[in-house]
């Protein structure tokens, strides 16, 4: 049995700030969304389909009010989102010692049990904070102290799957503190088995997706699909399947989580999904080992008969259909010797377009700013994006019929 305090037990009276806190600076907000850099509007619609009332798109994220229903569905059904954090602190700080107890102040046992695991990472712009370590260690210690102030238990401290993450956010004079609803990042959907080097994000995929104007029902290729990732989310987007539904989430482990409205909002989602049905939706790779991963990843979600596979240097692909969509991640160099080749190969990928997929869009994200200029295409839209901390393009090709020259006269040239 938890031992409790007694009822005539003194409180422990605040420890006086040295700086009087203000409440908020930012337009109030009582949550935070993360997600890649440049999906910023797309995650802004989301939320607001969610129940969400959106306060305002910062780099990276998106601030805004909801309640208990409208976080559960973002989090559910965001297909953008990174993270979706609910702030529970926020305070102007002059000291390092000022942010002990700023967090001590905080009623963490009325948020979670102690049984609970926590975490504690912070993040930082412009703060005059010599060691994140130190100060991610004084914020632990702080709820830990809290905790045995009242229970005179402490939670255990879990840095690879806790059940509590929290997150302190500096800015040059203030802190905010987050409990993360979501847990692990909303981009790991919960069915995807394996991944490979070149892999992008679901997050940044399905947005890669939604920018590109694909509309479900279209035929969609990924010629260089490696391990299937924008195929699973073209396919979650032409079922209307949130991408949360084969996953936990940290907001279960809330005091305050409702399990039956939690019922209802997956009920809800569940019965927006369409018939699972044959896709026009195809992708290809030249390694048979990484396509392997591809289709173990469309099994794992349901999708192994839904979606076709073929093992195929991609310059040796022809159209599957008469018109249709290109969405796809092609290599761009990063080892020594490699953008060499890859400045040979790019201009056979553009001369493979133009003979085999007049009539269709192409968009292609390049994290080089040069090799995409070797198409001998021009790009009708350029997007500015970040794959994690890569600055990328996300580039528009409308292919038109062209002659495409032979490997060995590009290779003489």
């Amino acid at each position: 049995m938890k031992p409790h305090p007694q009822k005539n037990q003194p409180r422990r009276k605040p420890a006086p700030h040295p700086v009087r806190p203000e409440r908020e600076a930012l337009p109030p907000a009582s949550h935070f969304a993360t997600c890649p850099r440049g999906l910023e509007a797309l995650l802004e619609t989301e939320l607001a389909a969610a129940g969400a009332q959106v306060v305002r798109q910062v780099p990276a994220g998106v601030l805004f009010m909801a309640d208990a229903a409208a976080e559960m569905r973002a989090n559910l059904t965001s297909r953008i989102a990174t993270r979706i954090l609910r702030k529970v602190g926020y305070t102007r700080y002059r000291k390092e010692e000022h942010i002990y107890r700023a967090a001590l102040d905080l009623p963490w046992p009325a948020w979670f049990d102690v049984t609970k695991t926590i975490a504690v990472k912070v993040g930082a712009q412009n703060a005059p904070l010599k060691s994140l370590n130190f100060i991610t260690l004084k914020i632990k210690d702080a709820i830990c102290d809290r905790f045995r102030e009242e229970t005179r238990e402490r939670p255990s401290v879990d840095t690879d799957a806790p059940d509590v993450p929290v997150y302190a956010f500096f800015t040059p004079d203030a802190v905010t503190f987050y409990l993360d609803t979501s847990g692990e990042p909303l981009f790991k959907r919960g069915f995807k088995r394996e991944a490979s080097a070149a892999s992008i994000k679901e997050n940044l995929a399905a947005g890669l997706l939604m920018l590109s104007g694909w509309e479900p029902g279209t035929p969609l290729l990924d010629p260089m699909c490696g391990a299937g990732t924008i195929l699973l989310e073209a396919a979650d987007l032409a079922l209307n399947r949130a991408p949360g539904r084969s996953r936990h989430f940290a907001f279960e482990h809330y005091r305050d989580f409702d399990a039956a409205l939690w019922r209802q909002i997956k009920l809800e989602a569940q019965k927006q999904e369409k018939p699972l049905t044959r896709l026009p939706i195809f992708g290809a790779d030249q390694d048979r080992w990484v396509l392997d991963k591809a289709r173990n990843n469309l099994e794992g979600a349901g999708y192994a008969d839904a979606i076709e596979l073929k093992v195929s240097d991609v310059l040796d692909l022809k159209a599957p259909t008469p018109v249709g969509t290109i969405v796809t991640n092609p290599p761009y160099g990063e080892r020594l010797g490699e953008a060499e080749d890859l400045a040979a190969w790019y201009p056979l990928l553009g001369d493979w377009l133009k003979q085999n997929f007049a009539g269709w869009e192409a968009w292609i994200i390049s994290g080089d700013p040069l090799l995409p200029k070797l198409f001998g295409l021009k790009a009708s839209r350029r997007i500015p994006l970040f794959n994690g901390p890569i600055e990328t393009r996300f580039l528009q090709y409308k292919v038109i019929a062209g002659s495409m020259k032979t490997r060995a006269e590009r290779q003489g040239e």
